[in-house]
């Protein structure tokens, strides 16, 4: 498990994951992996060689309307829910309240009290 406080995962928000794989393919060497999400569709996890490098999320639906592509790091937490809560009252806004993902963690996405947006990651074990 990552350590607490250290970026665990990065992960490119787009609405073009085939040209985004594309583009990585061919400038970094990465391949992609395709993974099943309950919402429906695919999360591709870049790898460089055999190791995970980040993923590519394809943003689809009215709650991405006016999102630009952008790249999200994700920071390894020891609680999710009780560091959101911490961060909440330092003046962030939740962005995405905490979800499971089966064998990956629990997530949650905020917009810290300066304006940056960020996911807070407590990874599976």
């Amino acid at each position: 498990m990552a350590a607490h406080g250290s970026f665990h995962w990065n992960e490119l928000n787009t609405r073009d994951a085939d040209g985004a794989k594309t583009f990585y393919t061919h400038t970094i060497g990465w391949s992609f992996e395709g993974m099943p999400m309950e919402s429906g569709g695919t999360y591709w996890v870049a790898k460089s060689g055999e190791q995970p490098a980040g993923g590519i999320f394809n943003m689809q639906g009215p709650q991405f309307e006016g999102v630009p592509e952008h790249w999200l790091a994700y920071i390894a937490v020891d609680d999710v829910d009780a560091r959101l809560a911490k961060a909440v009252a330092l003046g962030a806004a939740v962005l995405r309240e905490p979800f499971d993902i089966p064998g990956v963690g629990r997530i949650a996405i905020l917009r810290d009290a300066l304006g940056a947006v960020i996911g807070l990651i407590t990874p599976a074990s």
